[in-house]
């Protein structure tokens, strides 16, 4: 073996550690998206019926949705600490005139009434999705998770994780744009 082939053996080493090291710092500088996102975009809510979290109140249906108005559908449960996070900026889209419904996740009604007092109620009417079939049955992976759904009851945005302040202008262009 002659001495320039031992000189580049002996740089290898290095070699290989720059090159892993390089390969963390972009995985650390641009993370990799982990969210699943629903296959539904665009197409109709299937047919459900959820009972009402709050006494003496309708169900909340599939057939309310295709009334012609927008409406939001959140995703949230009383166990769920991003859910607790986002109610001010869901109460924000209340005020600038979004219909927000809400589906409780594998909760009980009796918590999730307990939710609502603690951190506001900015719901029109709730469904207790006790079993998640519905939260399945629309794509959605987890809690909290916002849905824009247009007039016709057809899903046209789908918000992964705790709605942010930042958030607020995007869920309301996302309302105007549902409205055609």
């Amino acid at each position: 073996m002659s001495l320039r082939t031992i000189r580049i053996l002996l740089w290898l080493p290095l070699a290989a550690f720059l090159i892993v090291l390089a390969l963390v710092a972009a995985g650390l500088i641009r993370p990799h998206d982990n969210s699943v996102r629903s296959q539904m975009i665009g197409k109709p809510l299937p047919a459900f019926s959820l009972p009402s979290t709050r006494p003496g109140q309708p169900p909340l249906t599939s057939a309310s949705f295709a009334d012609g108005k927008v409406r939001l559908i959140n995703i949230f449960g009383s166990w769920c600490i991003p859910c607790a996070e986002e109610m001010p900026q869901l109460q924000t889209l209340k005020q600038s005139g979004a219909v927000i419904e809400g589906i409780a996740s594998r909760d009980r009604p009796a918590d999730s009434l307990g939710f609502l007092r603690r951190y506001g109620d900015p719901y029109d009417r709730i469904g207790d999705d006790s079993q998640s079939a519905l939260q399945i049955a629309i794509g959605s992976s987890g809690v909290p998770e916002t849905y824009v759904i247009d007039g016709k009851g057809l899903i046209r945005l789908q918000h992964i994780g705790p709605i942010g302040p930042q958030d607020i202008g995007d869920i309301l262009a996302a309302i105007r744009d549902a409205q055609g």
